[in-house]
Order: structure tokens, then C-alpha cells, then sequence
């Protein structure tokens, strides 16, 4: 029997809300008054597991910001796939000196198939306990965000352009407490690793949304990944931005303040590849481009 980790919460058909929509399918089969040979065709006509799972798809998300949707055909073009978890780890430790491990008896049960992967999510991801390490990442997000951001311009030869520069701090750059809670749990339930192991995708699935409407149909299990995060993925999967036609990257786990915006924190970070570059800017949460995919956690539900 497989294992899961940090079980996100979801509701059942023995909840409240669950059996009231139980009760509806019961009123509307008791109301069409059906007969013994009807009942029995209605029994064994095909696709209403299928009818029930359509419904249920087209309404368990909000309608807001539907309309910054836009399709998109952009993907991975370079040929990222996700690298063993060891793999990952080993690479952290001789980027970041000093950092230690992930927790060995979680490792191992996921090589063995143990621990089963969440639906949508790409791999396992390794991603430093910043917070545990502030002799290496500094004692604030926006600190350990610019210590990755650093590591990518020189592992990329310098090829790699801020335009932000000077001006992450932590008044103008945070994560959404929703992330954070995520990250708390994770820690947790890991028994507070240098090194977190992290269920996630690299922004394919959310590909043409807005980052507001990424973070709308979010599933409860799913939280956006901020630009520590996501830093550390391109770090360990380099191919992830090496062509302008990869997909970029939005930031969906974190916020900025930009001054000459009329709205606080309504903006997030971004990465892209350009010009023989990454570059890492930020953007309005509102805007859906076909070249930008939010990436996002994935942990398992029970």
C-alpha cells in the first residue's frame, strides 16, 4: 500500500457538502416517478459516471477572472524532465555549502514506489528549508530569493539579467500565506529537512492563465510556487530555460509591491528566457500570455 505525504484535506460524499449533492441525484430520481422497466433502463445506460465526473469538472471552479484564459501551445521545448531526488540534492549541496539533507526514510520509500506521486504534478522536486539555514539564504524571503537569483547569473556564465535589481526587499517582495502554510506543513510533516522534498510542476499545466486566475482554480492541494522556489528548480534542471520558445515561468506563490502601481502586491515574479538570457522581472497578476505557465505544488490528498 502506497503512502502520502502532508495529506491535504478534501470533502467526501460522508460530509456535509457531499451528501447534500448525494441527496440531490436522490430527489431528482425519485421525482421522475420511474417505472420497472424504465428504472432498469435508466440503471444500465451508459456514461453517467462520465456525466457525473463532466459536471463535476465544469463547476468546481469559480468563474472569476475566467476570461484571462488564453490557449496556449508553448511547452517544454527544451527537453526538461524532472531529475532523481538525489540527483537534485547532491547539485544543492555543491551550489549551497553548508546545506544538509532531505529526509532519508521519505527518500528512500519514493525510490522504492512507496510514496505516490500527486495527480498533475511533474516529479519530485528538491527545495531548501531556507528558513533553517539563515547562515546560507540570509533571515528573509526576499534575502534567500536574491542568494538564488545570484547562483543563476553565475552558473549561467552571467548570462542572466535582474530587472528588479536593488529592489527585493521584504517590503516589496513576499509569499502568500497560503504558500507559506504549505511550506510549513511540508517541513513538518518531513521533520524539518535542510533540504524539502516537493511534489510540483514547472508551469505547464496553468499555461495561458493570469496568475490570479491560476491561484482561482488552484485545487486544494495545490499551492503556487514563489520565485525561491522556482530559482531553485532552474538550478537543478538548467534545461528547463535554454530556447525563447520554451514555456516561461510565472511565480504564482509570491507577491510584489511595485510603487507606481495604484493597487498593492499586484504584481508577482516571472522567469523567461531571452536574448541568450534568463531574465527575472515581475508582472501584473492579470495578465494571461500563451508564453507563461504558473508553477505549483502538488501534495497528496487523503
Amino acid at each position: 500500500m502506497k503512502k502520502t505525504l502532508a495529506p491535504s484535506t478534501v470533502v467526501t460524499t460522508r460530509d456535509s457538502k457531499g451528501r447534500h449533492f448525494i441527496s440531490t441525484v436522490e430527489d431528482a430520481y425519485d421525482k421522475a416517478e420511474l417505472g420497472e422497466e424504465e428504472a432498469q433502463r435508466v440503471n444500465e445506460a451508459e456514461g453517467l459516471a462520465d456525466l457525473i465526473t463532466n459536471f463535476i469538472a465544469e463547476n468546481r471552479t469559480t468563474d472569476k477572472f475566467k476570461d484571462e484564459e488564453v490557449k496556449s501551445s508553448y511547452s517544454y521545448l527544451s527537453g526538461y524532465k524532472p531529475k532523481g531526488l538525489n540527483e537534485q540534492c547532491n547539485k544543492l549541496r555543491v551550489l549551497f555549502s553548508g546545506i544538509g539533507f532531505c529526509n532519508q526514510d521519505l527518500l528512500a520509500q519514493i525510490e522504492k514506489g512507496e510514496v505516490e506521486l500527486p495527480k498533475h504534478a511533474e516529479g519530485w522536486f528538491a527545495i531548501p528549508n531556507w528558513m533553517k539555514n539563515p547562515k546560507i539564504f540570509g533571515t528573509t524571503y526576499s534575502e534567500a530569493v536574491q542568494k538564488v537569483l545570484n547562483m543563476i547569473k553565475q552558473i549561467r556564465n552571467g548570462k542572466f539579467e535582474n530587472y528588479r535589481e536593488g529592489q527585493l526587499d521584504e517590503k516589496r517582495l513576499r509569499q502568500l500565506a497560503r504558500t507559506q502554510k504549505f511550506f510549513r506543513d511540508l517541513s513538518e510533516s518531513q521533520g524539518n529537512p535542510d533540504i524539502l522534498i516537493v511534489p510540483a510542476q514547472f508551469g505547464i499545466r496553468h499555461r495561458g492563465r493570469s496568475v490570479r486566475r491560476a491561484r482561482e482554480v488552484f485545487l486544494t492541494n495545490e499551492f503556487g510556487l514563489g520565485a525561491f522556489a522556482v530559482g531553485i528548480m532552474i538550478l537543478t534542471h538548467p534545461e528547463r530555460l535554454q530556447h525563447y520558445d520554451d514555456l516561461y515561468i510565472d511565480c504564482a506563490g509570491d507577491e510584489y509591491d511595485d510603487p507606481g502601481s495604484d493597487v498593492r502586491f499586484d504584481r508577482a515574479p516571472y522567469f523567461r528566457f531571452f536574448d541568450g538570457k534568463v531574465k527575472f522581472g515581475t508582472d501584473y497578476v492579470g495578465n494571461a500570455d500563451d508564453r507563461y505557465g504558473s508553477a505549483s505544488g502538488l501534495v497528496p490528498q487523503q
